[in-house]
């Protein structure tokens, strides 16, 4: 087998750096890095890397605004650059990557890419870098190792992924992986069914947390990450699983459990607190916590949502869980969240410049 993997990017592209297609030798490639225009090509190449042995930076550039690019069917006008190289390789650093996203701990891979002294820095050598944490491989040399850890930990606490060049000429592309997000729903109801099944379906990891343990059942929510009994609302900061990296949703139903659920969510450094009802509803929730003598800051009205989600007039609860993971989506992006054809740039960031493909 070999992977392939998105590494840099200019201008339009479907995917962005740190997409991956694995090609088998027989049968049919699994993932993606464009709209379906690209595939066939690089799914060529991979099966040469794979009888060769030895990794390869390939390059397909599509920015030509004219009907030799869109007359071939092309979706993107764009450039990408995809590192093709065999599986065997990558795959001596999963099971390091698998104990980190178990864990719950981003951390950051970086891959040689070329260089100019290859008989040191071997293309598809890789380091792998945890925030607060050991160091384990080696790109080849002891100095560029030293400034690719630099460059790792800067960009593991911007939390994005670029191509850097060190000594030597060394480019190497340094990726952070993020584990998935984790979603905390506050209430076993009904309406919860759809959100569990929809985060999980877009890799989260939803934790569905109730007072009620009769509620909490794999047959109830199959797609659930995990289940938090709790004794009563007010406990969830000491129980669920709660960080600055986590979202949650208030979604009981019921006006003195919402609000207890709230006060304990107020106490964690939880960065997303949505709450489903009127806005009515989350103040009057607001006014009673404030009179039990809660102190409610502008930093925490910043991080309470309600009513939940964007506003795309969902009805029933299929159609709000649309909304409330919408909503959350451009909350982590820090995005409006509003008409993409209104948007005055392009619809990704665009890489820094020197990181872009050449």
């Amino acid at each position: 087998m070999a992977l392939a993997t998105i590494v840099a990017v200019r201008g339009s592209t479907y995917r962005r750096p740190g997409a991956r297609l694995l090609v088998p030798e027989e049968g049919a490639p699994v993932g993606n890095i464009s709209g379906g225009c690209l595939e066939g090509d690089v799914a060529d190449l991979a099966r040469v890397v794979m009888e060769e042995g030895t990794a390869r930076l390939a390059g397909w550039d599509l920015t030509a605004d004219d009907d030799e690019v869109w007359g071939l069917g092309l979706g993107c006008n764009g450039a990408i650059e995809v590192f093709i190289e065999p599986a065997e390789r990558a795959a001596a650093v999963a099971q390091a990557l698998r104990a980190a996203l178990q864990e719950e701990r981003p951390i950051c891979v970086v891959t040689a890419l070329e260089s100019e002294i290859p008989e040191l820095v071997i293309p598809g050598a890789r380091l792998l870098v945890r925030p607060d944490g050991p160091v384990e491989g080696s790109l080849g040399d002891t100095d560029i190792d030293a400034e690719a850890i630099v460059s790792a930990r800067e960009l593991l606490a911007a939390g994005r992924s670029e191509i850097r060049v060190f000594g030597h000429g060394v480019r190497a592309f340094v990726e952070v992986l993020e584990p998935p997000l984790r979603l905390v729903i506050c209430g076993a109801g009904h309406d919860a069914i759809p959100l569990v099944r929809t985060s999980a379906g877009i890799g989260w990891r939803p934790v569905v947390v109730d007072d009620r343990p009769a509620f909490l059942t794999a047959e109830r929510y199959p797609e659930a990450h995990s289940f938090v009994p709790l004794e009563e609302p007010g406990q969830v900061a000491g129980s669920a699983p709660l960080d600055e990296a986590t979202f949650a949703v208030v979604m009981t139903h019921n006006f003195l459990r919402d609000r207890d659920y709230l006060r304990g969510l107020l106490r964690s450094d939880v960065g997303y607190i949505a709450m489903l009802g009127p806005a009515a509803r989350t103040q009057r929730i607001l006014m009673d916590l404030a009179a039990d003598g809660v102190e409610i800051t502008d930093k925490d009205r910043a991080r309470i949502h309600g009513p939940a989600g964007l506003d795309l007039g969902a009805e029933g609860p299929d159609e709000i869980a649309q909304a409330i993971v919408a909503e959350i989506i451009a909350v982590r992006h820090d995005r409006s969240g509003g008409f993409l054809k209104e948007r005055p740039g392009p619809i990704h960031d665009r890489p820094r410049p020197g990181t872009e493909a050449r």
